[in-house]
């Protein structure tokens, strides 16, 4: 079996390597000539797999090791009969890490209390729905939008008017579609983004599209007070340059980027490719993942939510350091910025999740307890 995977898959050998024949490429340079005799084509998002790509090729097969399948032609893989697999929720904690330092850097800016503020999650599936749950467990006021989740389930949602009407903050995680009713091309458009409150919070760590990006440049362009975090753009890995000066908070589409989420990423894919195959898997991710850097910390319960939720947030994830790497990379012209993009997402430097943290908490606080619990962490016995 020949397989063809995106160069940026980790553990790309040591999951589909007992299958056959493994060649990497990078992934927006995957031409139909390169397939012509693979089986299996393993990607992620940069590569869009359509009839111009796999008309006339021998793939049965394609995996891609990320959440969004925006990037593949789900029409095209059933009719031509091509067995296709996603790895859903594989980065979700990693956009959660990105979420919570994107707040608090912008808290700090701004000398805000984060608690005091009203949160608008759209889209309320693997990644939103996990903020949602993060953000209540930490105690904070939440709106919901998702139609489609509100169709089928009913329950506590909010149509999008209302929660641009009533949020502070507002972070967008639906996947991107282009038609019907629950379209999300340009979901905040003009109208909508006039819509957001005086003082805003808008994070976007979905699909670009998903923004109109001019739309947004000319609202911040005309002073409207917004705070605007995007790590999405439209037209990446080409930036518009003027947008991300005008935003708080820029980086290179890389949300989801930790460590885990990509190695969890790449497992399920090697499940799916097992399953299709109808083989037992052999590897565990469990039995790859590196030891942390961080093994673990040990705190005093006399600490304040405040600080304690800024101390093990920043000692896992900081996005401040992915911001100014981005913004020195947006130089020279748009070739060489195209490049700086990608290089920024290739050679991204190791970057642990909070969840699984383990912590030490030295004496008795329900109350930070419980903090801890809500982001995921393994509290320990301490000393008192």
């Amino acid at each position: 079996m020949h397989i063809l995977a995106d160069e940026n898959i980790p553990l790309a050998e040591a999951f589909f390597a007992e299958f056959g024949t493994l060649r990497r490429l990078p992934g927006r340079q995957i031409s139909a000539a390169d397939l012509e005799d693979c089986q299996v084509l393993l990607v992620r998002s940069v590569t869009r797999v359509d009839r111009e790509l796999l008309a006339g090729s021998a793939v049965r097969f394609v995996g891609t090791c990320t959440i969004g399948t925006d990037h593949l032609d789900l029409d095209y893989l059933a009719t031509a009969g091509i067995h296709w697999a996603s790895a859903p929720g594989c980065n979700a904690q990693g956009v959660l890490d990105y979420v919570l330092s994107s707040l608090l850097c912008l808290a700090e800016r701004n000398g805000e209390a984060l608690h005091d503020k009203v949160y608008g999650v759209v889209g309320a599936g693997q990644v939103g729905g996990r903020l949602v749950a993060l953000l209540r467990g930490l105690g904070w006021q939440v709106r919901v939008c998702d139609p489609p989740r509100q169709r089928r389930e009913g329950g506590d949602f909010v149509s999008l008017e209302q929660l641009l009407a009533e949020c502070d903050v507002i972070s967008l995680h639906t996947p991107l579609s282009r038609e019907g009713e629950d379209a999300t091309w340009h979901l905040l458009d003009q109208a909508r983004l006039a819509a957001l409150r005086p003082g805003c919070w808008l994070i976007n760590a979905s699909r670009g599209e998903v923004v109109d990006n001019a739309a947004l440049k000319g609202c911040l362009q005309a002073g409207q007070a917004l705070q605007v975090v995007l790590d999405v753009w439209q037209g990446e890995p080409l930036v518009d340059v003027e947008l991300a000066a005008l935003c708080q908070l820029a980086t290179p589409h890389i949300a989801g980027y930790s460590l885990d989420g990509k190695l969890r990423g790449s497992e399920q894919i090697y499940r799916a490719l097992c399953a299709w195959l109808g083989q037992a898997p052999r590897h565990q991710l469990c039995d790859l993942l590196p030891s942390p850097w961080l093994a673990g910390l040990a705190l005093s319960a006399q600490a304040t939510p405040e600080w304690l939720l800024a101390t093990l947030c920043r000692a896992v994830y900081d996005v401040r350091r992915d911001d100014a790497d981005f913004r020195r990379s947006l130089q020279g012209d748009a070739i060489q910025r195209r490049q700086q993009f990608d290089l920024l997402r290739k050679h991204y430097p190791m970057r642990r999740e909070l969840q699984g943290l383990a912590v030490s908490l030295q004496g008795d606080n329900q109350q930070l307890a419980a903090l801890l619990q809500a982001l995921g962490c393994r509290l320990q016995a301490g000393c008192d």
